[in-house]
């Protein structure tokens, strides 16, 4: 779509935004500080794009228990002032939200009207971003996901490729289930809501993104390992053999249903997976 603004440059959706939308201006912190919000809101308001997608976050989970604060203004006072600037303007604006607003209990998959409970600061930073955007009251689309993983930054899948590489077993949690979601589905994703509330703001409101089919990070990373054909054994472990400072979510499984209503649905994390390892398998050779 025409002048649609992206903030974020160098994370994983955003770097996939870029292949999908190569048009679009993508703000990183020299042009846009999350810590700045009204620095943000500012830059939507002199650019006066078509639309909107907010694809920068705090994503150091664990960093995030000893920093609230700054997590909070980038997750959730940012995100705030940006909406509010596009709604000023009469422009869609879309968030990228987290599995992490939800406390993981349970084993059904979580609806996007079922009640949040936050086990983390991190979580509670981006629940903060999602009441601030729906307080803006403008056209908007909160987009809830889960294991982001693609061919750029940190993430899952490289850690287990580099590992995997070197060893001959490794020790992955069992417990937590979810669907891991590759940045490139989320970032078509983020492109078809804001070109649809473009022509249809009823169609405003919170929706759930995650690969399928749901599968525990242990499975997941059988799954890398076959893919990569690498004879690395995983072994399955409770997440209490594997203690971090922030709490994960058990459940992370998420109710996708209503994608439908801009005619999209779950994607195959299996074959995101294998267009990501070619994607490496590029970059190395």
């Amino acid at each position: 779509m025409k002048d649609l603004m992206v903030f974020g440059r160098t994370g994983q959706v955003a770097r996939e935004l870029a292949r999908l939308a190569p048009d679009a201006r993508f703000l990183g912190r020299d042009e846009a500080d999350l810590t700045d919000p009204e620095a943000c809101a500012r830059a939507i308001r002199e650019a006066m794009p078509s639309a909107v997608i907010n694809a920068a976050a705090w994503t150091a989970v664990d960093r995030a228990e000893d920093e609230e604060a700054e997590a909070t203004l980038v997750n959730g006072e940012a995100p705030g002032a940006m909406a509010r600037a596009c709604a000023d303007l009469g422009i869609p604006f879309v968030q990228i939200s987290t599995d992490y607003v939800f406390d993981g209990s349970g084993e059904r998959p979580w609806r996007p009207g079922d009640p949040v409970g936050p086990l983390g600061a991190y979580g509670r930073s981006k629940l903060a971003g999602e009441e601030a955007v729906r307080a803006a009251g403008g056209t908007h689309a909160i987009l809830r996901t889960s294991w982001v993983f693609s061919a750029h930054g940190a993430n899952f899948v490289k850690t287990m490729l580099r590992l995997g590489a070197t060893r001959e077993r490794l020790t992955v949690v069992m417990d937590q289930v979810g669907g891991p979601t590759p940045a490139a589905e989320i970032a078509a994703t983020c492109l078809a809501m804001a070109e649809a509330l473009v022509s249809k703001p009823e169609l405003s409101g919170t929706y759930h993104l995650s690969g399928a089919p749901d599968v525990s990070w242990a499975g997941f990373a059988r799954e890398i390992f076959r893919q990569a054909d690498l004879p690395c054994e995983v072994q399955d472990i409770p997440s209490a053999e594997y203690p971090q400072k922030a709490h994960r979510p058990a459940n992370s499984r998420m109710d996708c249903s209503d994608l439908s209503r801009f005619g999209l649905a779950r994607p195959d994390w299996r074959q995101g997976l294998a267009r990501v390892l070619s994607d490496l398998q590029g970059v190395s050779s």
